[in-house]
């Protein structure tokens, strides 16, 4: 279980992370499914936020993720749409569909309806991909309301998608802010 996140919290992440984006020359493109454009909004919320946040894609449903994003329906069968395997298809598609660095994807089950014992509600999964072909997934079950879900599903994006530009340099440059918690 992760702890509660509040609406600032998210802000002040993606604050953090445009940040780093703009010292490197760089942006970000979202694609969102539960998180429903929360991210593009965070991203969005500082003044400025065009020189790093390039766009964003809310593809809720299983139509708009092959459509917008390129996401082989055959994925979709094999895995659904919750799974570690259509979030990296999304960042990947996302990447594809515009002039950014970075990608990072969300789809989930925020609730309170949609569960299974399998993937239960809370489940969210995570895509993140950059244009030098590097990539992760992640999956995590967050406790609380829809919400709630929504919330924390949204900092950890942000918090990961930080994490990674602290990994990829250059040497020696500071990125603010506190790691992520995985």
């Amino acid at each position: 279980m992760k702890e509660e996140v509040d609406e600032a919290a998210v802000f002040a992440a993606a604050a953090t992370l445009g940040r780093s984006l703009v010292r490197r020359g760089w942006k970000v493109v979202t694609a969102e499914s539960c998180t429903g454009g929360l991210i593009a909004r965070a991203l969005t919320e500082t003044s400025g936020s065009s020189a790093w946040f390039e766009r964003g894609f809310v593809t809720y449903g299983d139509v708009a993720k092959r459509e917008l994003l390129g996401v082989d329906p055959e994925l979709l069968v094999a895995h659904g749409a919750v799974s570690e395997a259509v979030a990296l298809a999304m960042a990947r598609g996302a990447l594809g569909h515009s002039h950014s660095e970075r990608a990072l994807a969300v789809t989930g089950i925020a609730g309170p309806d949609g569960g299974t014992p399998a993937k239960p509600v809370g489940t969210v999964c995570f895509g993140w991909a950059s244009v030098d072909g590097t990539w992760r997934t992640g999956t995590e079950c967050f406790a609380g309301d829809r919400a709630q879900v929504r919330l924390q599903a949204a900092h950890h994006a942000l918090g990961v998608a930080l994490e990674q530009l602290r990994d990829a340099g250059p040497p020696g440059e500071a990125v603010d802010g506190p790691r992520a918690q995985d």
